[in-house]
């Protein structure tokens, strides 16, 4: 008999203080400008809210012991460990972006190392600078074996009136082949938001911020013809790709009767079932609709593990949607294989 595939959790993070600490040495005026960046867009009861958080949950963002004991309270087998998106540190200039993503990679993997049959990570890729994003993946992938790279829905360019690097900007063409060529998962989590102060109260700038961004970069890669040119690039959204899967019908008027919104072969909507999602919607009801747009096929479990807008027990998330049992193996077990995920054996 063969042992069925494990549970497998595919959004999960990580902080890495030693990393913020060598950026804040490395460019102080830079890393105390984005605090102060950070203060704007969310505003002082939220960054209170959080420092209080992180502080209660700090054994279990660096602790890999912690880590897998909560593993096994959830139910959850396996587990992908993605940077804390405040990693991202997209202010860097090239000199110090050449040493946070290796040095992140790194960190990624001697953490999986502690744990290689239940832990698989995703490293980090400068996305402001858009020629040195092969390198870093090749670095992530090939020399550290990660299973691809976690990237944000944007990225204010440090060089100066250079303007903002979407995914849609042409200088990430080589980026989005080398990514498809190696079978690298390109895992999209946003953090921070263009719309900054309108979003300074009541968690705005997570609880809309999110989902917009998600909504905002995908619609990006769509448009412009990404997953056109790349069909075999594995994309995968977190929180369930926000607003943009289950709401595409003002998309697909705008790509028939416009014509710059044509830079896609076919009807906007159709490219929901070529990208992954994970399960992350705190909604059953709009679980089932990502389901019914995307398909069973391409949503997988996911946490945000640990943070206080995760979920602390994901299986009953999924369970609790009402889907079919196929439907709900597959999310929870099967669907993390057929990604690329190198599972192993259920443990019995």
């Amino acid at each position: 008999m063969i042992p069925s595939a494990p549970v497998a959790d595919i959004h999960a993070h990580v902080l890495l203080p030693e990393l913020g600490d060598y950026v804040a040495r490395a460019d102080p005026s830079g890393f105390a400008a984005h605090q102060d960046l950070e203060r704007r867009r969310h505003g002082e009861a939220s960054l209170q809210n959080s420092a209080t958080m992180i502080r209660q949950r700090w054994p279990q963002l660096t602790d890999p012991e912690r880590r897998l004991a909560d593993m096994d309270t959830a139910g959850v087998e396996v587990q992908v460990v993605s940077p804390s998106p405040s990693h991202y540190y997209y202010f860097a200039d090239q000199a110090l972006a050449m040493e946070v993503a290796p040095r992140t990679n790194m960190a990624i993997r001697t953490l999986v190392d502690r744990a290689p049959q239940r832990l698989h990570g995703f490293g980090l890729v400068p996305l402001q600078h858009p020629g040195l994003m092969v390198g870093a993946l090749e670095h992530a992938v090939v020399e550290c074996g990660l299973l691809g790279v976690e990237i944000g829905s944007f990225a204010p360019s440090p060089e100066a009136g250079a303007g903002t690097v979407e995914l849609s900007d042409a200088r990430l063409e080589p980026f989005w082949a080398r990514a498809e060529e190696l079978g690298a998962i390109v895992f999209l989590h946003p953090f921070g938001c263009s719309l900054d102060e309108r979003l300074d109260h009541f968690y705005l700038s997570n609880t809309v911020s999110q989902p917009a961004e998600n909504a905002v970069a995908l619609s990006h890669l769509i448009f412009a013809g990404v997953l056109d040119r790349h069909p075999e690039l594995k994309l995968l959204a977190a929180h369930g790709g926000g607003y943009l899967p289950t709401t595409l019908g003002r998309s697909d008027h705008a790509w028939k009767v416009r014509s710059e919104a044509h830079g896609c072969a076919d009807p906007p909507s159709s490219y929901i079932k070529r990208i992954w999602f994970d399960s992350l919607l705190h909604s059953p009801t709009e679980l089932r609709a990502l389901v019914a747009a995307a398909g069973a096929d391409h949503v997988l479990l996911g946490s945000d593990y640990p943070f206080d807008m995760g979920s602390d027990d994901p299986v009953a998330d999924v369970r609790d949607a009402g889907l079919s049992a196929t439907d709900e193996d597959n999310i929870l077990r099967h669907n993390a294989a057929a990604l690329g995920l190198r599972v192993h054996a259920r443990r019995e």
